[in-house]
Parts: structure tokens; C-alpha cells; sequence
């Protein structure tokens, strides 16, 4: 079953693999004997899914979260059942590509304004007068 990640971006369930631990969340004494906590690892190095262009910005946006392998993982264990904390882990996931594959707005330069020009202007001349005070004031040290 594809799953879509992002616009144009859909990934085959398979490629996601799921692991269970013990959790710190809540759940009274199940915590301490029921594995609720999800980690999901999805393979960014060795997927089709993704463009070259599409993985290097994931791994730039996320390096944390990266292993030296290729390997993106996000764990979820904030529910008391593993199959919420797989789904919140996939809704995570789907996040956070999301995130780094939307695109940027271009930033449009702009000028500084006359006044502000005149005012940065009168302040470097009034410091320097200040300056130009200072040294005079005492003469020329022997």
C-alpha cells in the first residue's frame, strides 16, 4: 500500500520497518512489562521515493535524526498502545517531510530607506565627533 509522504511524494508501506521497546510514557505498571514504545526506521539512502535533490534537503533539515547509514528514524511513545504510537510515528514522519520538502519564498531584497540612510548617517558623525573630543581634549600623551 503507498502511502503519500507529500505532494507527489508517495512511499510503499514495506519500506517503513517498525521495532517496539519499553516505554517511559504513561501506563501505569504496563510500563514496566508491555513494549509500547515505536521506533520507525525508513531507509532514506537506499529509497526510490525520493529525489537525490529531495533526500539531500532531508538530510540538511535533519541531521539528528539521520544515522551515518542513511537511516531516518522517529520514535513515538507518548500513547499507552503500540499501535497509537505507530501511527503517531508515521503522522511524525509525514511531518517532518512535509516540513523540508515545501518550498522556501524567495527572499526579495530591499533598500533601506532615506531616513533610515540620514539617521545611521548622524549617528556615526555624532560618534565620531565624540571620539574626535576625547583625544583632543587631553593633548597628545608623552
Amino acid at each position: 500500500m503507498q502511502i503519500e509522504m507529500a505532494p507527489g511524494v508517495w512511499i510503499d508501506e514495506a519500506e517503513f520497518e517498525f521495532t517496539a521497546s519499553r516505554s517511559g510514557g504513561p501506563g501505569g505498571q504496563n510500563v514496566n512489562k508491555v513494549n509500547t514504545r515505536v521506533t520507525l526506521r525508513f531507509d532514506l539512502a537506499g529509497s526510490t521515493a525520493f529525489s537525490p535533490s529531495q533526500k539531500a534537503a532531508l538530510m540538511a533539515a535533519y541531521p539528528g535524526r539521520i544515522s551515518e547509514k542513511g537511516v531516518f528514524w522517529v520514535v513515538s511513545q507518548r500513547f499507552r498502545t503500540q499501535a497509537a504510537n505507530r501511527r503517531a510515528a508515521m503522522e511524525r514522519f509525514r511531518e517532518l517531510v512535509a516540513a523540508a520538502l515545501r518550498p522556501r519564498p524567495r527572499r526579495r531584497p530591499t533598500r533601506p530607506t532615506r531616513s533610515s540612510v540620514t539617521r545611521r548617517l548622524d549617528a556615526k558623525r555624532r560618534r565620531g565627533e565624540r571620539k574626535q573630543d576625547r583625544s583632543s581634549r587631553f593633548g597628545p600623551a608623552d
